[in-house]
Order: C-alpha cells, then structure tokens, then sequence
C-alpha cells in the first residue's frame, strides 16, 4: 500500500484556492485599485498637454515637361527610388542642417520649450560657478535647439511605400503643425538647390572642357590631313582612296578590253571562214553593214536590172549585152576586194585590242603593288580617323550636356524629388497624456498589483496547495463527485501516505478486537502516562474574573478563532450530537468570516458527517488511516456553507483506531493548508484527545449543550492536568443556559 500512495506527495495549485483569496481580500483590492486610479487620474491631470501633427511627402523622379523626351531619347531615363533611397532621404530630413534652417526660419530660440536652458535654475547656476557643470549659455541657440527639436521630431518611412512621414509633437497646437510643413518646405528646397547647384557646377567644368576638347579636335583632323597627303591616301569617296579608285577603273578597263579582242577576233573569223568557202560575204554582219559594200550592192541590182530588161529586146551576143555583164562581173569583183579590205580591218582591230590588253596588264600590276603599299599606311590614318572620331563625339556630348545645363539655370526647371501629399494641421486633441486611459490603466495596475500579493501570499503560505491523488483513476473522482454533486476538492498540505497496521493477533493467531465506543472513535483508546502540569487560563480568563454574564455564544468562539487565528481546535461534546451539533455551527460560522475551514468528524454517530455532507458513504477518515482512499477522495464540501467536513467514513474501525498515533500528522498537514481545522472528538475523555496533539498548546472546545455543570468542571480540571492552557467554552446560540462561575 505504500507505493500505491506514492504519489500522493505530489501537489498541485489549487485555482480555486486563489481566486477566493481575492474574493474574501476584496476590500483591500477594490483600495488598492481606486488608489491607483485615482493616482494616475491626478498625475494625467498636472501633465502639460502635448500636441502632435504630421506631414507626409511621397518620393518620386520629378523632370520638367521640356526635358523629359530629350532624357528618353537619349535613353537617361532615372529609376525610381529603392529602399535604400528612401532611407537615405529619411535620414536627410532629421539632418541637424535641416533643423537648423528650420529653427532659423521659424526663430524657435526665442521659445522657452526649444531652449529651456536659456533661464538656468539656481541650481546649475550653482554648479556652473562650482566649476561642475558647463555653462549651456556658451553653446550657440541653434545648438541648444537641436536637441530639443530631436525629441520632438519623428521621421519614419510608409511601410511598402515610398511615403515618409514627418511627425511633430509641442506643446503649442500651432507649431505642431507649422514645423512639419516648414520641414517639407525646406527639404524640397534643399532638393531644388542641390539640382541647380549641380547644374551650375557642370556647366562651370564643361566650359574648359569643351574649349580644350575644341583644340583636341582640330588637331587631331589636322593630323588626318596631313598623313593622307604624306600617303598619297587622297579620298574618293566612301571608305575609298585614290590607288583604290584607280585600280577598280584599270580593272574594268582591261575586262572592257579583252572583250572587244574577242568580239573583233571572232568577227574575222567568221568573215575569213566564209571567203574560204566561197560562200556570199552579203550574208555577214561586218559586210553588210559597210557603206562601200550596199554601193556596189545598188550598182551591182542596177546592172542585172538593165540586162534583165535589155534579154526581152535583145540576143544574147548583142554588144550592149555583154558590156552590162562585163560590167556586172566587175562590180563584183570589187565588192569581193572590199570585203578582203573589211576582213584586213578586223584583223587589225583584234591585234589592236592584243595590244591595249597588255598595256593594261602591266599596268594593273603596277597598281597592284601601289595599292598595297597603300593598305600598310592606311591603318595608321585608320587610327588616327578613330582618335579624330573619338574627340568629336566627346565634344559634341559635352556640347548637348553644356546646352541642356545652361537651359536649367532657372529654380522651375530643377523641382524636388518629393511633393507633399498631406499638409500638418493644427491638432484639436491633445495626444499625450489621455487622461482616461490613463486612469483606467493605472486602475488596471492596482488591481492586479493587488491580486499578485494577495496570490503570492496564499502560495508562500501552503494555503493554495493541496495534493494530487494517485490512488485511483484520474476519472474516478470527478465522477464520483459529478454523482455526488459535491465541490471540488479543495487544497491540502502534502503529508506522507499512511498503510495500515497489521492486525494484532494472539497467540492461537486470531485478532484482537480493539476497544472502541460508539460516541466516539476515541474513546477507549489507551494513552501514555500524563505528565504532571497545571492548568492554564482559558479563553475567559482565570475562575476568578470569570462573570456570570460571560458569552459562551459560537459567534464569541468564532471571533476568538478568527482574533487569534487559531490553526487546530480539538472540540469535546460531552452531550454527544448536541454538542457535534453547535460544532458544526461554529464551523460554518467560521467559514462566513472567509477563513478556510475544515472539519474532522472522529464521533461515533457521525452526526457532523450527516449534517454537513452532501451524500451519505462518502468515503471519509477511516479510509484514510486503513489505506483505501486518498486525500483528494475524503474530503468534501459543506452543503450550506464554505466550510469543507471530513467524514467520519465507512472503514474497519478498529483497523483505523490502530493508527490513531498518525492522526496527529494528519491534522498538521491540514493545518498547513486551513486558517482553521476544527476536530470535533464527541464525548471523548483526555486520554484520547491526547493522541491527536503533539503539542500542548493546541485549542480545546468544550461544547456544553446539554452538559452538567459537575461534568464540565470535571473535564476542565482534566485537561488542565494534561497540560492543556487553552480551554474554551461553549453553549451554542442564544437561549442556551450559561455555565456559572463554580463551572467556569
């Protein structure tokens, strides 16, 4: 069984636990909470109001109208702004020469709240002539503002946007937004200043750049010059020189050439071959064409005419007959040298045509060799051609560059980068200190201030602790609850877990009963020899200042437990349930006051058990000391009250009497997790309450319902002899008799 119970030495916080802690300290809280309140309301009050206002300026490229297609045609177009850009334009605006043109324009040295240290205290007057401090007069205003401004001023960037936000706080309405629009007004101008001046400072250098770049120029074409006259590379054209030229032109003259030698050649041929073969020279080109040739071609038809027409009239052997046909063969005959004379002449022309075509070879190899030479020099008037280039294309950028910068010498032709998009206005509510929230927030502090003390106190002290049972199924006992319809369990103080005792056997090994009585599980129980001492003076004081009238009352028991804060009281009912009875009141009564309350039911009728609990066999004390139930499943919740009752249980009796000596254990450790535990006994004698207190000090209640006045002298002098100081009486409600003074 004692592993079984292990785990019973584990703990838990109970929530529960704290939360009523507050609930019973609420007073205290509600205090603290109005105090706070109130403190914050009053100190939100004396602060001086802060005003804030904000402008807010968008990041672009921004070009006049008149340079915007030059730029794109030159293919200058500017990329937008990235984030480093921005940033570095957030940083430009919080510049200290940004502030301090702005403190200049708006003549912010002359306000107290931008230069307090202008009315030194007698203080730092003080230190100041002691030679601790510096004097913050020989600063410069402009430098005792800077520092000032930089607290107020807030720059930050839009996120995902290229929108910075100039943020102003003062205590003036006005200047809060005055000082963000004047910001914006000189960082736009700063940005248009930045671009005149470099406009201004490129055209100062391109001016000598350009006269120089002039001078490279003409130099350099001065060299082209004259290295192609050196050269003899004297242009014609494009990409061209003079031996160039000249050698294209030989070259087509010489194929001109040759072209007539074979078309001559050919022709003569052609004339020779049909001489050769007799053949009629009229049929050829050459001959036909010849004016001497269609002469003798007319006289030649003319003739054979007259000698057609004269056979019709005459013989054939007439004299005019044959002098036609003598003439007819001699024109013939001429027609035949003339075409020899044109074969001559072709041939002529083909040996002509021989001889230019040489000529013209040698020629072109003489070209050949001039061109050559012309291409070695040609690559150093290349080079120089490329350096001439080169300087002119410089010149000529410088020269657009000079022109478009000299066009914007003018403030309108150089806008900002930037444009407002959102002018600061004057606030109308104040941003700093807003009052109510402040209030509620400092209201919000004390209360939880408050709780926090009031939980650590009810940690620190075990109260809000209680154990975490091991012994049955976690499911056990909230559904044994659920049935029961009781509280949770409330907390308790970690003790060890008990086993019970074996049985004690006699010598034939049968068990020996236990004496106990039915009025109470103490009764019967034997205790160890009392040691001798005198009894003390109790709750109403020695016999001798003891009055008739003295309250007995729960309500004046319960103040003295609540008063002395009484940990364990140990309550004696000699009636029996009567006095159980005015126990279980006091209990509740107790519990109204908020202490946390536990009550023990060790009687023999268990009448505290069925005025208390919720449910009848509810496991309870017995269980506990036999071993088969664990803390957290015999203690429950009062029906009527906040009070919790331990009942008496449903255990082997004499098992749980035999560990009766670590009953006492039992009740310290709920002591360490109750402001009160009541352990109401029944009418149990000395001996036996003995047994449940180590100490001597411990409360004992004697509740006297229905009790004997020689019966209750009888049992103080008892406990009084047991060394017991503190001896409380108590009859119950009003209408119940009062012990007298011979009792007392």
């Amino acid at each position: 069984m004692a592993g079984h119970h292990a785990s019973q030495q584990d703990v838990d916080i109970d929530l529960g636990g704290l939360f009523g802690a507050i609930w019973r300290n609420r007073r205290r809280v509600l205090l603290a909470t109005v105090a706070c309140a109130g403190i914050a309301f009053a100190a939100a009050s004396l602060v001086k109001p802060t005003y804030r206002s904000e402008a807010r300026l968008i990041i672009e490229t921004r070009e006049p109208a008149f340079t915007t297609g030059a730029d794109q045609a030159q293919g200058r177009d500017q990329p937008p702004f990235d984030e480093p850009g921005i940033a570095s334009q957030v940083q430009l605006l919080r510049s200290a020469d940004l502030i301090k043109q702005v403190a200049r324009n708006m003549k912010l040295y002359e306000l107290e709240e931008f230069d307090p240290t202008a009315k030194p205290s007698a203080l730092s007057d003080l230190l100041v002539l002691l030679g601790a401090g510096k004097d913050p007069l020989d600063l410069e205003p402009e430098e005792r503002v800077l520092k000032e401004f930089n607290e107020k001023l807030r720059v930050y960037q839009v996120e995902r946007s290229r929108v910075i936000a100039i943020e102003f706080s003062s205590r003036d309405p006005r200047l809060a937004a005055e000082i963000p629009n004047e910001m914006a007004k000189v960082y736009m101008s700063l940005q248009s200043g930045a671009k005149l001046d470099t406009n201004s400072e490129a055209t100062r250098w391109l001016e000598p750049e350009i006269a120089n770049l002039r001078e490279k120029v003409r130099e350099a074409e001065q060299k082209v010059a004259e290295y192609r006259g050196q050269s003899d590379l004297l242009p014609t054209g494009e990409n061209a020189t003079f031996a160039v030229r000249q050698l294209g032109d030989i070259s087509a003259e010489l194929a001109r050439v040759r072209g007539e030698r074979a078309n001559a050649e050919a022709r003569a041929a052609s004339v020779r071959a049909v001489l050769e073969a007799g053949g009629a020279p009229d049929t050829l080109t050459d001959v036909v064409g010849s004016q001497m040739i269609q002469r003798l071609k007319e006289s030649e038809a003319q003739v054979q005419a007259q000698i057609a027409d004269l056979s019709t009239s005459l013989l054939e052997e007439h004299p005019r007959l044959k002098g036609l046909r003598s003439q007819l063969a001699g024109v013939r005959q001429q027609i035949k040298a003339e075409t020899q004379k044109i074969l001559g002449s072709l041939a002529n022309e083909a040996k002509t045509a021989t001889l230019r075509e040489t000529q013209l070879i040698e020629q072109l190899a003489a070209l050949k060799a001039d061109t050559a030479r012309a291409g070695e020099d040609e690559v150093g008037l290349k080079a120089l051609e490329r350096e001439a280039a080169a300087q002119r294309q410089l010149l000529e950028t410088y020269l657009a560059r000079y022109r478009e910068a000299m066009s914007r010498q003018d403030g309108s032709a150089a806008p900002a980068d930037a444009r407002v998009i959102s002018a600061a206005v004057e606030p109308t509510e104040a941003a700093f200190p807003k009052v109510l929230p402040i209030t509620i927030v400092g209201g919000v502090a004390g209360f939880a201030l408050s709780a926090i003390a009031v939980l650590l106190a009810e940690l620190f002290s075990g109260r809000a602790l209680k154990p975490v049972g091991a012994t049955v199924p976690a499911a056990a006992p909230a559904a044994r609850r659920k049935e029961e319809n009781e509280d949770p369990d409330p907390p308790v103080a970690v003790v060890p877990a008990f086993e019970p005792e074996p049985q004690a056997v006699d010598a034939a090994g049968r068990e020996r009963e236990t004496p106990f009585a039915a009025a109470s599980l103490l009764a019967g129980i034997p205790s160890p020899v009392p040691e001798p001492s005198q009894a003390h003076a109790s709750l109403l004081g020695s016999a001798e200042d003891v009055d008739e009238e003295a309250d007995f009352s729960v309500a004046a028991v319960a103040r003295y437990v609540e008063d002395n804060g009484v940990p364990v009281a140990i309550a004696v009912s000699p009636s029996g349930d009567r006095g159980s009875t005015v126990t279980v009141m006091l209990a509740r009564r107790i519990a109204q006051a908020g202490r946390r309350t536990l009550l023990i039911d060790l009687t023999g009728s268990a009448c505290p058990t069925r005025l208390m609990a919720r449910a009848d066999n509810l496991p309870g004390i017995t269980e506990l000391l036999v071993g088969e139930a664990a803390f957290g499943d015999i203690i429950h919740g009062d029906r009527l009250s906040d009070a919790h009752i331990i009942p008496r249980g449903n255990g082997d009796i004499r098992r749980a009497m035999r560990g009766i000596d670590r009953l006492s254990m039992v009740i310290d450790a709920f002591a360490d997790a109750y402001d009160t535990v009541i352990v109401e006994c029944g009418p149990a004698d000395v001996s036996g309450v003995r047994r449940l207190t180590r100490e001597r000090d411990t409360d004992i209640i004697l509740c006297l319902p229905g009790s004997q006045e020689d019966e209750i002298v009888e049992l103080i002098g008892a406990f009084g002899d047991a060394g017991y100081s503190e001896i409380v009486l108590m009859t119950g409600e009003g209408g119940l008799p009062s012990p007298g003074r011979a009792a007392a």
